[in-house]
């Protein structure tokens, strides 16, 4: 598979030319099987890794199989029992057959007319071993395999009999230990593990992308040879090592990108900018009726010395729920304006822009109309708005009357121009890539100073990762004024009757002449593809509460999908106190704070990760009254309880970004965009793998003072591959 070198299709090394390469090259027809599993390029099939091992004379463990996972089992018969159907050529029945590892029994059933199954009972008999692959589905409570595809084999692994079609399973179970490989039905383990076998021989004796000095720091084996430790070990203890140089790899990749990004932020030049000594930001703390936390202080330090430098601010505001991360982003907005530039606030929903517009306007109160006040404009721009309105608000940026626009990707359109951005704040960055904060900061003459905010608390594994090229503030005060929020798990299954006493509850709050929060994982039944009968969705949930305890309060409605002038009207509603009870989706997860409200109820809400559900209970506990916030569990799965038991513990938002990160992975955690974008990982655990990617943002450090124009092949390719990563998704 090694090319030349004007064969390489824009990669400086063979090794990212040879392992970009499509995965039609290797596997011909099976291309689009493997697209299924997220595999389109050789690389990705060489990361895609066994789950685990087993040595082919070594039975399986049938006591922890998963219903609904693609398996591949070495077991021995252990009983068969026909049933045969009445004589007839049409006739058809079944074959029962009681799978074992020795301790534990699986059934396994075949169905088919009778000769088939008497030719299954032939080869099927007890005491016979094989391999077995199917879905794991589930009868009567129990795992079991329906119609599996078995070869039975001998004690050295080979074919003895089983369907001619089936002959490749026996092959991938001879031999060294064997990787059992996340599968589909359309892929099962052994064409995986045939296909890695023939890229490895593909790709052959590959220079490794990675200088000399790269594997020595960090006493990893070349590269092909970690490869074949994975997909083809001599010994299991061959594979820990193979992985880790895997690992190893991705972390590089991120931290070369994230080392030479910072490299080019420190030569971006950017108009420094101070606030008046006597100018609107003083007018604005003079306004304040409340003090700042003393968090808040140290963090607009901060960016008060990072704005007032000649290079471009490139700094991420991570802050706990409510702990006022969006006056701190004003200030920094008026600081700018101050100092005669613009500012741009990009949010991820309409929803969100219209409340930062509605909270930033009222928090400045006269300021906000500008003119003889010493203000400054501050406007809206969003794609729902009526060309009128666009144009409006597109001219006062053009001329520089407005100071402050507030919006959503329409800001990153190409009829927007500024006057003269000087700081680009984004928020909920997780919901953004890089690209589309560089897309808005290109529209300044010189780079303005940017400021990424996230209300997820992020643990320092995943900072290093996923925002490796930014400073990080964070806020862990909440400002004073904040109540307590009691927050309890309803097991809906074991008590039925427990969500009657939630509605009553709710209504209880109602009558306090307090506002309540339900909370739903998707509008419609029809919305997602699994079992609709739990009755959760937003329509089915409204419809329930006619006939509740609530069936006589003021319920509203929002979700996406509702024009913008129906959610601006309901959003204004809710606030105004005209509607006592709001049915939502999780478009209310962030930046919207209605001090009146004081329950939430959250349905499903096994169906959320932990940081998504304490941004939810952050709208809640907002004013003077205690909260509650119940959490209706119609799951009675293991790790959604342990979730849902630890929100429930602690309302320490860092504490539980670990708990989700442990569970659920980075990906998961931050979002698939987040993930995506920045990252591809495939085998890097941010929480396991934390001294790795040390090690990783170490050597890319060194890899920048020493190749300051990344022209090392490896080190030039690595970044673009992450580039190509970020468009992608």
């Amino acid at each position: 598979m090694a090319a030349s070198t004007a064969a390489l299709g824009g990669w400086r090394s063979e090794a990212y030319a040879a392992l970009e390469q499509r995965i039609g090259l290797v596997v011909g027809a099976q291309e689009k099987a493997f697209h299924a599993l997220g595999i389109h390029t050789v690389g990705e099939l060489m990361h895609h890794v066994p789950r685990r091992y087993v040595v082919g004379t070594e039975l399986s463990d049938l006591s922890d199989l998963q219903v609904g996972t693609h398996v591949a089992l070495l077991a021995r018969v252990a009983d068969v029992r026909p049933h045969l159907g009445p004589p007839g050529r049409k006739s058809r029945g079944r074959l029962e057959v009681q799978l074992t590892d020795g301790r534990n029994r699986l059934p396994a059933t075949f169905f088919g007319a009778n000769h088939l199954l008497e030719w299954w009972q032939r080869s099927l008999t007890p005491g016979a071993r094989g391999i077995f692959s199917a879905k794991v589905s589930e009868f009567r409570g129990q795992p079991q395999l329906s119609h599996p595809d078995y070869v039975i084999v001998d004690e050295n692994g080979f074919f003895v009999a089983g369907s001619d079609r089936n002959r490749s399973m026996a092959s991938v179970f001879r031999g060294g230990p064997i990787g059992i490989y996340p599968a589909s039905a359309k892929l099962p383990t052994w064409d995986i593990a045939e296909a890695a076998g023939l890229a490895l021989h593909a790709l052959g004796d590959l220079a490794d992308p990675w200088p000399d000095w790269v594997r020595e720091r960090a006493d990893l084996p070349p590269l092909v040879e970690a490869l074949r430790a994975v997909h083809r070990p001599a010994e299991l203890s061959e594979v820990t090592t193979g992985l880790e140089r895997l690992a190893f790899d991705e972390a590089l990749e991120v931290q070369l990108t994230m080392a030479y990004r910072r490299a080019d932020h420190s030569r971006l030049a950017a108009t420094p900018r101070r606030a008046a000594a006597d100018g609107l930001l003083s007018a604005f703390d003079e306004r304040l009726p409340f003090r700042l936390t003393a968090g808040q202080q140290q963090v607009s330090h901060e960016i008060e010395d990072d704005l007032a430098g000649d290079l471009a601010m490139q700094r991420l505001l991570q802050g706990e729920v409510g702990s006022g991360k969006t006056v701190v982003a004003l200030r920094a907005m008026l600081t700018v304006v101050d100092a005669g530039g613009q500012a741009a606030l990009l949010a991820p929903t309409e929803v969100l822009a219209v409340q930062h517009f509605h909270s930033i306007t009222t928090m400045l109160g006269d300021l906000a109309a500008g003119g003889m006040l010493g203000g400054t404009r501050v406007v809206l721009l969003t794609g729902s708005m009526t060309t009128a309105q666009k144009k409006k608000s597109l001219l006062a940026l053009a001329s520089g009357e407005a100071g402050i626009v507030i919006g959503t990707h329409a800001l990153l359109a190409e009829a927007v121009q500024f006057a003269d951005l000087g700081l680009v704040v984004v928020d909920e960055q997780h919901r953004f890539g890089v690209e589309q904060r560089n897309a808005l900061a290109a529209k300044a003459d010189l780079h303005p100073h940017v400021l990424v905010m996230t209300a997820t608390p992020i643990p320092r594994s995943v900072a290093l990762t996923i925002y490796g090229d930014l400073e990080v503030s964070t806020l862990r005060e909440v400002p004073a004024g904040r109540s307590e929020v009691t927050t309890t798990v309803v097991d809906v299954e074991a008590h039925p009757r427990w969500v009657d006493r939630a509605w009553e509850r709710a209504r209880e709050e109602v009558a306090n002449g307090r506002q309540v929060f339900v909370v739903c994982p998707r509008i419609s039944p029809e919305a997602e593809a699994y079992d609709p009968a739990n009755g959760w969705s937003l329509e089915e949930v409204v419809d329930r509460l006619a006939g509740t305890a609530l069936g006589q309060v003021r319920i509203g409605v929002l979700h996406g999908q509702l024009p913008t002038e129906e959610k601006d009207r309901v959003m204004a509603g809710f606030a105004a106190g005209d509607i006592d009870v709001l049915v939502a989706t999780t478009v209310i997860e962030v930046g919207v704070d209605v001090p009146n409200a004081s329950m939430m109820v959250i349905c499903d809400a096994g169906r959320f990760g932990v940081s998504q559900l304490h941004q939810l209970r952050g709208r809640i506990g907002r004013g003077r009254f205690p909260g509650l916030c119940l959490l209706l569990a119609a799951t009675r799965e293991e790790d959604s309880m342990a979730r849902l038991e630890g929100l429930a513990a602690t309302r320490d938002g860092f504490a539980l970004a670990d708990l989700d990160l442990q569970q659920r992975r980075e990906g998961n955690v931050l979002g698939t965009a987040q993930a995506g974008s920045h990252t591809g990982l495939r085998l890097l655990n941010v929480t396991r793998d934390a001294d790795l990617i040390g090690l990783a943002r170490d050597i890319a450090e060194q890899a920048v003072r020493d190749d300051p124009d990344g022209a090392t092949p490896g080190f030039h390719d690595a970044i673009r591959r992450m580039e190509l990563v970020s468009l992608d998704e």
